[in-house]
């Protein structure tokens, strides 16, 4: 095999689970091991969280993309990904969901009893969401319940067990199904007529593109409240309220790029601006736990 066709077929693999987008779920996870610690935990530990949430969410995308691999194949927004058009095989993407599912059970062990305890669970959960469309227009809450566990799950993993005060890490993790849930629906407005045509189910699709924008924006409202939770009940300074405000303006430019009657942009609200998001949050988390800024009254 030439280098070109190795290079070929792994971007491949990496495109089969959208790999770049795990900064869409990491940062929150990694938000709830420094609020778990109070600051940096120990890098070991760290090394096992990130190796969990990629572990994990490979497994549920390499999952969705082989249970949805016919859905693909008959709609012309998917039909040129590496399942329908047969760059990968449907055994290629369930092994990979197998061996990346075993990693993250494994590498939740690792981290300590309890976390392997509830790794089987949580990874049930992430699977489950694929087939949530098939039966429920609820499915983006879904979505946005499998990406809410990170943080707590990171949190679980710094301290080991559900003693103290779980409000911190409970309105993370709100903020995250909120999140995730609002962006998807607008991403999803692209196939509202595909999914009504089909007998799949979702927002778009029963009350239509309109609607279903006002309750994006519904969502990523309380997504600003419950970040504003987590600033106040973690007794946090101004910086993490610069970072929630500046993700908050985010926010707001995501929204202002689809309208009803026109979802041209939607590529670069559900990518491009909600990458930064959380990173923002992230980097304003770790810089005010470390700086000890002041918190504001």
């Amino acid at each position: 095999m030439s280098a070109g066709v190795a290079r070929a077929r792994l971007n491949d693999w990496f495109a089969l689970v959208a790999f770049r987008h795990s900064i869409f779920a990491l940062p929150f996870a990694l938000q709830g091991a420094w609020l778990a610690a109070r600051g940096t935990p120990r890098a070991l530990l760290i090394g096992w969280i990130v190796a969990c949430a990629v572990a994990a969410r490979t497994s549920a995308m390499a999952f969705n993309r082989w249970l949805d691999r016919r859905i693909d194949a008959r709609n012309p927004r998917t039909q040129s990904r590496e399942l329908p058009s047969g760059r990968l095989s449907p055994a290629q993407a369930l092994g990979l969901a197998l061996a990346s599912g075993a990693l993250f059970v494994g590498a939740a062990w690792a981290i300590n009893p309890l976390c392997g305890k509830l790794a089987p669970a949580v990874l049930a959960v992430l699977w489950f969401y694929s087939f949530t469309k098939r039966f429920t227009f609820l499915a983006h809450g879904f979505l946005g319940l499998a990406l809410g566990i990170a943080p707590l799950g990171a949190w679980l993993a710094v301290r080991g067990d559900f003693e103290g005060d779980l409000w911190t890490p409970l309105a993370l993790a709100g903020a995250v199904l909120c999140w995730v849930a609002g962006f998807d629906l607008i991403y999803a407005c692209q196939d509202a007529s595909f999914d009504r045509a089909s007998g799949l189910h979702s927002l778009p699709a029963r009350f239509g593109v309109a609607r279903s924008l006002f309750v994006s924006r519904a969502l990523h409202v309380a997504t600003v409240v419950l970040l504003a939770l987590v600033w106040r009940r973690a007794e946090l300074g101004w910086i993490y309220l610069l970072a929630i405000a500046l993700s908050a303006a985010l926010l707001v430019f995501e929204q202002s790029l689809v309208r009803a009657d026109d979802l041209s942009r939607v590529n670069m609200a559900f990518f491009t601006v909600n990458g930064w998001i959380g990173v923002a949050l992230f980097l304003g988390l770790v810089a005010d736990l470390a700086l000890g800024s002041p918190q504001l009254s």
